[in-house]
């Protein structure tokens, strides 16, 4: 239920980084924002304008800092609230006493986690899927990340469900009116015929949509590649060096690493996850055995898996690099640097020509330009290069929803039951609108807002 907003309290938190830094903002929010801006400079400035204004405490009268204000009165502001925007310097002591004066005034209170962006939320300013944008937004790390976000944010698939939703309710009417005015003389018989045409089209649409679902989840959550193999192939070096830090230790003893490592990176710009597991072997060992068995479970679970064997003894004591773990394996021979200069030879000779084959050195860098560009490519193929309109699990649940309910309404064409597709489109129509939040959300609300931070 949406609060009315002179009843709201009034909310302030730091809107920005963590401290020390060079500027922090703080922001307040709601009907008592106004009074804070005056108790804290003595006056309001211009709308819109920043102001450089000393600020105080409001008990004392003591100077905290010397500041640039801004004031958004509503409905013109993020929130669709009064708004006042405080730009301080940095400090921990500077931000502690603003906050801290902020408190002491009657009607405000600390914000919760993310009610700035919900109260924008609940006074028309942005609808769900833009929250939600603005949510991937803040937590972008690559490039493709933040196209996509970005995109969530103005609007793409919010535009499009209202504009589904806009010509579903036309076509309810069409069907409604067919039920109640049928008696009517100057009531067209035909108007089931236009509205399911409408539905068929609408289908197909959705239909579009979802066929694609599964890209834009895959660019929130980032490409998994998992480097597996025999104990002492060069896993924790490689991992190393695509990382360029320590991320592994690297032993020339066996069964070193026990459990699973994970480094997110960016590549090429897109989000892709490496997995430095334990070496798979027979063990007595009980905690290497487990730390085996996670290695094939995580290994079965990505997207990618690079095998890698010791190029002085491939295949040696091990297991085929193309044992069934379920994803793409890459064929990786490590340490081609001790190699002898003939071996050498013929294994570049190979390898340069075949997909999915590389020999190279983690140590020295030798032949990681070319598994690094192959990443690079196989995560541009695996994300795609359109833009995604589906993002969430909760788009995509949404949609099918929807596409079920089109599809029993055009299924009923054969009954002539005008009374049950009208009920199906309204069922439609209820689930695009929950997937923007204009019909009642509040059970997904609480689990959207609390990944925001205090003060957005």
């Amino acid at each position: 239920m949406r609060l009315v907003p002179h009843l709201r309290d009034t909310i302030y938190a730091l809107s920005s980084g963590r401290p020390p830094a060079a500027i922090a903002v703080v922001r307040v929010s709601g009907p008592r924002a106004e009074t804070a801006l005056r108790a804290v400079i003595g006056g309001v400035p211009e709308p819109r304008k920043a102001a450089l204004a000393r600020l105080r405490d409001p008990d004392n009268g003591e100077p905290i800092d010397q500041a640039l204000v801004l004031w958004f009165p509503a409905p013109h502001s993020e929130t669709g609230e009064d708004v006042a925007e405080l730009q301080l310097h940095g400090g921990r002591a500077v931000i502690a006493a603003t906050l801290a004066a902020l408190g002491r005034i009657e009607g405000l209170r600390l914000a919760e986690a993310g009610e700035f962006t919900r109260r924008a939320f609940e006074n028309g300013k942005l609808d769900l899927t833009a929250v939600e944008g603005l949510a991937d937004l803040i937590y972008a790390e690559t490039e493709a990340q933040r196209r996509q976000a970005l995109r969530q944010l103005s609007g793409f698939l919010g535009d499009h469900a209202e504009r589904w939703r806009a010509r579903l309710v036309e076509a309810l009417a069409l069907v409604e009116a067919r039920i109640d005015f049928s008696d009517e003389a100057d009531v067209p018989e035909d108007l089931l015929g236009p509205a399911l045409k409408t539905v068929r089209d609408l289908r197909g649409e959705i239909a579009d949509a979802l066929a694609n679902a599964s890209r834009g989840e895959r660019l929130r959550e980032g490409m998994v590649v998992a480097i597996a193999g025999p104990p002492n192939a060069g896993k924790s070096t490689l991992l190393n060096r695509i990382a360029r830090r320590e991320v592994a230790i690297v032993s020339p003893y066996a069964g070193t690493t026990r459990d699973v490592i994970e480094v997110h990176l960016d590549l090429g710009g897109y989000p892709v996850t490496l997995l430095d597991t334990a070496g798979i072997r027979d063990s007595e060992d009980p905690v290497e055995q487990e730390g085996v068995r996670r290695a094939r479970q995580r290994a079965s679970e990505a997207d990618l898996v690079l095998w890698l064997e010791d190029a002085r003894e491939p295949f040696a004591k091990t297991e085929s690099p193309f044992a069934p773990f379920g994803s793409p394996v890459w064929r990786v021979l490590t340490k081609v640097d001790v190699l002898e200069m003939s071996r050498k030879s013929i294994l570049e000779r190979e390898f340069a020509v075949s997909n999915g084959t590389f020999a190279l050195s983690a140590l020295t860098g030798e032949g990681m330009n070319r598994l690094l560009d192959a990443l690079s490519r196989q995560a541009e193929a695996y994300f795609g290069s359109a833009p995604a309109l589906v993002t969430r699990e909760r788009h995509r649940h949404a949609l099918e929803g929807t596409l079920a309910a089109l599809d029993r309404a055009l299924a009923e064409q054969e009954y002539g039951r005008e009374d049950i597709i009208a009920e199906e489109l309204r069922t439609a129509a209820t689930m695009l609108g929950r997937l923007t939040g204009r019909i009642d959300v509040e059970d997904v609300l609480d689990a959207i807002f609390r990944d925001f931070c205090i003060g957005k």
